[in-house]
């Protein structure tokens, strides 16, 4: 317990649990990602292209050897090692971008990169030993192959990946911002942007509306100064059901009928009225909505 104490008092070994507690947090912060597998290939053929003019026009070690001939026959093919590597771990990706429910981290893209830059080092490796040195003696060993080849390489190939993909992911990014709608605010108040489909509902409150919607996983609510009628004119898609509410049909669960009063089970287990001025074309709609 004394020992425990001990160490909580220590500087260093604070300091160094506080620098841990600060990268963990900065690990899990989203980072741009395109899960585009077509965006992807491109990524790949590009970096076959860059890997192949890399050694071809610089001759790194014993490239200088090769005849113009040999390297035409040999570089390629360390290109299309690289890019056909990047290309296999396409699957993979967007299978952990579904699993993390399309959350992609800086953790997420370094598991990423690391993996890549392992298995694309092992057939490159095994490239070499088995087809450039094939019938030569004294191949350079698996220390030196790897500190003065594999990793000048890498911190020279691995940005055009890191770009590639930064770039892609944040196009991807800016498109998906363009498609948000934006519930006003009323003069110089602020608004709110988001999702149509993660609108759930908007209520009306005093000389406000709560914004009720997703937010990931979360249902979130926000107040926006304004009035429900300028948003009903402004948004037709959404379903006016009372004086005070306006919901989206996308998250109709279910009818309910509760001492004669009709109401509609939206997503969350929210439950908004539903008046009689607006039933028939409420239940029209609907109907007319999820029939289809």
């Amino acid at each position: 317990m004394h020992q425990r104490k001990d160490l909580l008092q220590d500087p260093f070994f604070f300091g160094c649990s506080i620098r841990t507690f600060i990268s963990m947090k900065l690990l899990k912060n989203k980072y741009p990602f395109d899960p585009s597998a077509k965006h992807h290939i491109l990524i790949g053929i590009g970096l076959g292209i860059w890997i192949f003019s890399f050694l071809y026009f610089t001759e790194p070690l014993d490239v200088s050897e090769f005849g113009e001939k040999e390297k035409l026959i040999y570089l390629p093919i360390y290109g299309l090692i690289g890019g056909a590597c990047y290309c296999l771990f396409i699957p993979l990706q967007s299978f952990l971008n579904n699993l993390f429910q399309h959350r992609w981290t800086i953790l997420s893209e370094l598991v990423f990169l690391s993996m890549f830059v392992l298995i694309a080092s092992i057939f490159a490796r095994l490239y070499y030993l088995n087809v450039i040195m094939i019938g030569e003696s004294n191949p350079y060993s698996l220390g030196y192959y790897i500190s003065d080849i594999l990793f000048p390489a890498i911190l020279i190939i691995l940005p055009i990946v890191i770009i590639g993909r930064f770039s892609f992911g944040k196009y991807k990014e800016k498109k998906l911002e363009q498609t948000k709608i934006e519930i006003p605010g009323e003069g110089t108040y602020d608004g709110l942007k988001l999702f149509f489909d993660d609108l759930i509902f908007i209520q009306s409150a005093d000389n406000y509306i709560e914004v009720n919607y997703f937010s990931g996983k979360e249902i979130k609510k926000s107040l926006v100064r304004n009035k429900l009628s300028v948003i009903a004119n402004d948004f037709p898609e959404l379903l006016r059901v009372h004086r005070s509410y306006v919901v989206n049909p996308f998250h109709f669960v279910r009818w309910k009928t509760e001492k004669n009063k009709l109401s509609l089970e939206l997503s969350g287990a929210h439950f908004t009225p539903v008046s009689n001025t607006y039933k028939e074309e409420v239940k029209f709609i609907i109907n007319s909505t999820t029939n289809n």
